[in-house]
C-alpha cells in the first residue's frame, strides 16, 4: 500500500505539472515577452516550467502535510518574486545581497533569502515537536531550496538534482516517501522540456523543488539526520560559488 501511494503521489504530481506547463505555454499570461529569458548560451526559454512545478509540488506536498505544502508554495512565490523584479541584477549569492541590505536597498534576492528562511522556520515549528528539532528542520527546507537554485546552472542540472536527493527517501515509505515523490514527479515531468531548452526552472521552480526535497528529509529524519542535513547545507550556501561551479561543469 505504502509503494502505491508513493508512486501515485508521483503520477498525479508529474500529470497536474505537465498539465500546468501546457496550459502556461499556450496562453502566456501577460504576454510572451514576460515569459522569456536568455539561458547561459544566449538561446531564448520561457518560464512556463518554474510556476508549473511550484504549483503541482505545493499540491502534492500538501496532500501528505499542509504545512510543508505551503512552505513550497511560499518559497515558489518568493523565487517568482526574483524571477520577476530580480530579472538582469547582476548581483548573486547571499553576501551581494546582504551588502545591499546594509546600505539600505531591500533587493528582490533579499527578499527571497528573508522569505523562503521564515517559510521553512514556520514549517519546521509544525512539523516537529522540540525546539530544536524545529529550528534544524527550518535550516533543512530552507537550505535545500537554496542548494536546488545554486545548482540551476545549465540544462537539467536542477531537475536531476532534485531526483538524486529525493531518491533516499523512497525506500523508507511514510510521509517523507510521499513527499519526495511528489517533488520528483514534478522535476520528472519538465526535465525533458528542460534538457531541450524549451524552457527553464527559474528560482520559481529551482526552489519550490527544493524545499519540498527538504520536507521530505524532515518527514523521515531525526535529530542526528536534521543536524547532519542541515550543515552540509550550510557549507553548501557558504561555498555556492563553487557549488554552482561544480554544477556548471558536469556533463
Amino acid at each position: 500500500m505504502s509503494v502505491r501511494r508513493t508512486g501515485a503521489s508521483s503520477l498525479r504530481t508529474a500529470a497536474l505539472t505537465r498539465i500546468g506547463l501546457g496550459l502556461l505555454r499556450a496562453t502566456a499570461p501577460g504576454g510572451r515577452e514576460r515569459w522569456e529569458r536568455r539561458n547561459h548560451a544566449g538561446r531564448a526559454v520561457g518560464l512556463y516550467a518554474g510556476p508549473a512545478c511550484a504549483l503541482a509540488t505545493a499540491v502534492g506536498v500538501g496532500r501528505v502535510r499542509t504545512a510543508a505544502g505551503l512552505a513550497v508554495l511560499a518559497a515558489g512565490a518568493c523565487g517568482a518574486y526574483d524571477d520577476v523584479v530580480g530579472a538582469g541584477d547582476p548581483r548573486s549569492g547571499f553576501q551581494a545581497h546582504l551588502a545591499a541590505l546594509r546600505q539600505g536597498e531591500v533587493t528582490s534576492g533579499a527578499v527571497k533569502l528573508f522569505g523562503i528562511s521564515a517559510a521553512g522556520l514556520a514549517a519546521g515549528a509544525a512539523l516537529k515537536a522540540r525546539p530544536l528539532d524545529r529550528l534544524l528542520a527550518g535550516a533543512v527546507i530552507a537550505g535545500a531550496a537554496h542548494l536546488v537554485n545554486l545548482v540551476d546552472v545549465r540544462p537539467g542540472r536542477a531537475a536531476v538534482a532534485v531526483l538524486a536527493l529525493g531518491a533516499p527517501a523512497l525506500p523508507r515509505g511514510g510521509d517523507g516517501a510521499r513527499t519526495a515523490a511528489a517533488a520528483m514527479g514534478a522535476a520528472a515531468a519538465v526535465l525533458p522540456d528542460d534538457l531541450a531548452e524549451r524552457t527553464m526552472l527559474g528560482d520559481t521552480g529551482a526552489h519550490a523543488l527544493g524545499a519540498a526535497v527538504g520536507a521530505a528529509v524532515v518527514a523521515g529524519t531525526g535529530r542526528a539526520g536534521l543536524v547532519a542535513h542541515a550543515a552540509a547545507l550550510v557549507a553548501a550556501a557558504a561555498c555556492g560559488d563553487r557549488v554552482s561551479a561544480l554544477a556548471r561543469s558536469l556533463v
